[in-house]
């Protein structure tokens, strides 16, 4: 029930002034579609944190029907990282190198959006890791349970809202 909570919070901080329709939860993962514009997206909250958190992490695969994206990957890591520091994801035994903004990270192209959603379809967990600003590793790691059934869940969800 506080995963749940916690997701709802989640959500309402990626699109605060956003319409959500609820398009399902499955296990760590749910799925969202927002109204205006159109765009839905699975997400997830880390099952384990190094230190204690500063900010809400989470994981993000979206879908944005009018921008023709798809699959597109975000993550916001637990605590603000340094700024000589990259962000690294790991799943199914392969690291990706995102692109970094503050604390966030996105895939730096389309090919890498889809080897990473690839990665998370075959694995059981996944690793978003850096530098946090004080010199410790931050390492958020999140459960796949339930993360193919969201991401197609999303997937659809924005196929019928064009």
């Amino acid at each position: 029930m506080r995963f749940g909570v916690w997701l709802l919070g989640v959500a309402s901080l990626a699109s605060p002034l956003s319409a959500k329709d609820g398009l399902g939860v499955y296990y760590g993962w749910a799925a969202f579609r927002d109204a205006t514009p159109p765009r839905c997206y699975a997400i997830s909250a880390p099952e384990e944190t190094t230190g204690k958190p500063t900010t809400k992490a989470f994981l993000s695969i979206g879908f944005w029907p009018n921008r023709k994206v798809t699959h597109q990957i975000y993550v916001r890591l637990s605590r603000e990282r340094s700024t000589n520091s990259g962000i690294t994801l790991s799943a199914g035994g392969r690291r990706f190198r995102l692109r970094v903004e503050g604390s966030s990270g996105w895939a730096a192209d389309r090919r890498m959006d889809l080897a990473i959603v690839a990665a998370i379809r075959s694995a059981t967990s996944l690793s978003v890791e850096s530098i946090g600003r004080d010199g410790r590793s931050i390492v958020d790691a999140y459960s796949l349970r339930g993360a193919p059934s969201a991401i197609d869940a999303a997937a659809i969800g924005c196929v019928s809202a064009r």
